[in-house]
């Protein structure tokens, strides 16, 4: 099942499920259903939103306007030095554990909806990254049970100011990770049932149509289990938690001469199975 949020004629966030003939408003479907994803995912109503899209009743929408799945999720966690070839071509030490980051939920935005380039920086960088989405509360997870914890997996862009992140006094890995408009997800939600092996997924990024990171997730330093695992010791993770998996190698702050993003530009992320997450700078 591929969850989504879209907007109504009245421009109010809905949950629905995207199909081949549109998007299946859920809350029109079914009105016991929660009012949004993260709803959906906290009252453990996958099976009824999934009946709901298979009604013969139910609510379709053409051609709806999407944003991302979970547009107020609670914590955005972010991974960073996660592919062994990421870490290298950084300069940095490969890491013997999670290297654990957050950005802020004013970072998000979703498909074709813009990326803003700030004014107070030079350095805007491009991360194509896979996002495992949470869909159990949970702490102390054991690594083995993990996976249950995850109800899917949607596309995302680690965007990143370099030049807050690497070059201000002490590291700004928060300040240069969260500027509003730094964590594009989308277009949808596909549930774990569909991904079966998350840790075998082809993942490329495009700028204006040039392929500049072209991967797999079987190249991931800590799996997802790992992931899961290690920060729950941590910290209670909720439903609609985003964690953001890391980067392969072909950023561009690590190119020769370096690439950065600039307004007009249009990044395309591609990841099997979930989906092309497209925006546009400004």
């Amino acid at each position: 099942m591929k969850l989504v949020t879209f907007i109504d004629d009245s421009q109010t966030l809905r949950p629905g499920v995207l199909t081949d003939r549109g998007v299946v408003d859920l809350v029109a479907t079914e009105r016991s259903l929660a009012s949004s994803v993260r709803g959906i995912l906290a009252g453990g109503e996958l099976q009824q939103a999934a009946a709901a899209a298979a009604s013969e009743a139910a609510v379709v929408v053409a051609k709806p306007t999407l944003r991302a799945p979970i547009p107020d999720p609670q914590k955005i966690i972010c991974i960073g030095l996660n592919y062994r070839n990421h870490a290298i071509e950084s300069g940095m030490a490969i890491p013997s554990e999670p290297v654990v980051f957050c950005k802020f939920p004013s970072a998000i935005v979703g498909p074709e909806q813009p990326i803003g380039i700030p004014a107070t920086s030079a350095e805007v960088d491009f991360e194509a990254e896979l996002v495992a989405v949470i869909g159990r509360r949970g702490k102390q997870i054991a690594e083995a049970e993990a996976l249950d914890y995850v109800a899917g997996y949607t596309v995302g862009n680690d965007v990143s100011a370099r030049d807050w992140q690497l070059l201000k006094p002490g590291g700004q890995w928060l300040m240069g990770k969260t500027f509003d408009g730094f964590a594009p997800t989308g277009p949808a939600l596909v549930t774990a049932d569909e991904v079966p092996h998350p840790e075998a997924l082809a993942i490329k990024l495009r700028v204006n149509g040039e392929t500049l990171q072209d991967s797999t997730t079987r190249e991931l330093i800590f799996g997802i289990a790992q992931v899961v695992s290690y920060l729950s010791q941590v910290f209670t993770l909720e439903p609609g938690d985003l964690i953001f998996t890391g980067t392969p190698p072909g950023v561009g702050f690590a190119r020769k001469p370096p690439i950065f993003l600039k307004s007009g530009d249009v990044c395309e992320v591609e990841i099997e199975r979930l989906g092309v997450l497209r925006n546009q700078c400004v």
